[in-house]
């Protein structure tokens, strides 16, 4: 079989990518996807609606159409089944939280990779502070839009924790650095005998608590306020830790570790997920550009591979251990004490 000859084409969608990247963003931050879920419209009716020039409507709309994100017959454009289901802010699915993010912070940040690869040091708003997380904490706007994009970018994997993980083994569960709750709400939902504590700074109480309420489980998950390096994690059977290693340096990583290892009883679980890199670091792009992100959003985090965070717990006394993949890019790391 003959080598295919070398193309450009990997290169140049790559290296503009950021074209189509930027169109989604674009459409999400017209609520794009959420009008068309209301009914297919045409481009003009959009157009008025949307507010876009009529200059730049047709090509807008039909990249959308070109990209997958729209369906067009007839002139009339419509959502795709997953853009209807994903990207309506009517709808519980809604993921757009974390394009919102990416809209707003991250591509601007990411603009800083190149300083960020030569100099180690973060470069989004929290640049030059010993606190990675203050600057988003202290505007309640931000945060709201933060911990939004948290549950965007998680929903997926705290579903499949929620119905995949033995739960009727165990009774309690605490979700520490929890920002909204969806972690802890998604298990709850779908394991009616447990009873859930959120772990976060307090200023995230009243987002948590109305996400906690919005599902009806008030009376079975509370919030608990505090900073999981300062006070000891909540006891509880389960101790969950979702995209949350990866924010922290080496010693960090292992501090938490060690911290749900003494929260637990004998027999308890550890759970940690983020968007584990392939022991080969070679597949899991995601996984590996998340870990850039890190690079970029924090002081010291990094995401890391299945074996090494195996061997974090085992270090810390963790008796068992394993990886299970959840769905897209991440999975998750059981500890058993």
């Amino acid at each position: 079989m003959s080598t295919p000859a070398p193309s450009p084409e990997h290169i140049l969608q790559t290296g503009l990518a950021f074209w189509a990247s930027k169109t989604l963003l674009s459409a999400v931050e017209f609520e794009l996807f959420t009008e068309l879920a209301r009914q297919p419209e045409s481009l003009e009716s959009l157009s008025g609606h949307l507010g876009l020039h009529p200059r730049a409507a047709r090509d807008f709309l039909d990249a959308l159409v070109a990209l997958g994100f729209l369906e067009r017959k007839d002139g009339i454009y419509a959502n795709t089944p997953s853009t209807d289901l994903f990207l309506d802010k009517r709808k519980p699915s809604y993921i757009g939280g974390v394009l919102e993010m990416a809209n707003q912070r991250l591509f601007s940040h990411w603009g800083k990779l190149t300083d960020a690869l030569r100099t180690g040091e973060q470069q989004n708003e929290a640049a030059g502070s010993q606190d990675a997380f203050a600057a988003l904490y202290a505007e309640p706007a931000r945060l709201k839009g933060f911990l939004r994009a948290m549950t965007g970018i998680s929903r997926g994997a705290n579903l499949a924790i929620a119905t995949r993980f033995h739960w009727d083994r165990y009774t309690t569960a605490a979700d520490c650095g929890t920002a909204q709750g969806d972690l802890i709400v998604q298990v709850a939902l779908h394991n009616p005998h447990i009873s859930g504590i959120g772990m976060d700074l307090p200023e995230v109480a009243p987002i948590f608590e109305e996400h906690v309420a919005a599902h009806g489980l008030s009376s079975r998950i509370r919030f608990h306020p505090g900073s999981f390096f300062e006070q000891p994690l909540p006891n509880a059977d389960v101790i969950l830790m979702g995209h949350i290693l990866h924010d922290w340096n080496l010693d960090e990583k292992k501090a938490l570790i060690r911290k749900a290892y003494e929260s637990l009883p004998e027999g308890g679980a550890f759970i940690a997920y983020d968007t584990i890199i392939d022991d080969e670091r070679s597949t899991n792009a995601f996984g590996l550009l998340m870990s850039l992100n890190m690079l970029i959003e924090t002081i010291g985090g990094f995401d890391y591979t299945g074996a090494d965070c195996m061997g974090w717990m085992r270090e810390a006394g963790f008796r068992q251990t394993r990886v299970e993949h959840l769905i897209g890019p991440d999975s998750m790391v059981i500890g058993i004490k």
